[in-house]
């Protein structure tokens, strides 16, 4: 019987790749700002479906947002999800190390 990897055993061994590090770590910002707005939901204790209706979204608007699929969303849209879950975005320039 074949023992499968554990994803964090995976990550660690893909990591050593230099190529997925510098991409890992581009998306850094992107995981997250994605953590933060899955522990905000979580913490209103709002699901998926009521913060879509809230929204006037569908269910799987949210879900692909929390997947990583705001790529193309708006700054403006982001801040509304936020403020529904009663926070603001703070967005700022940083130099990079």
């Amino acid at each position: 019987m074949n023992k499968r990897t554990s994803f964090e055993s995976f990550k660690k061994k893909a990591l050593k790749d230099q190529e997925v590090q510098v991409a890992y770590d581009l998306l850094s910002t992107e995981f997250m700002l994605l953590e933060k707005f899955i522990k905000a939901r979580k913490k209103a204790k709002i699901s998926q479906l009521e913060l879509a209706d809230k929204l006037n979204l569908q269910q799987p608007s949210i879900a692909r947002l929390e997947k990583g699929g705001y790529a193309t969303t708006s700054v403006t849209k982001l801040a509304k999800i936020a403020d529904t879950l009663g926070y603001s975005i703070k967005i700022s320039l940083l130099p990079k190390k």
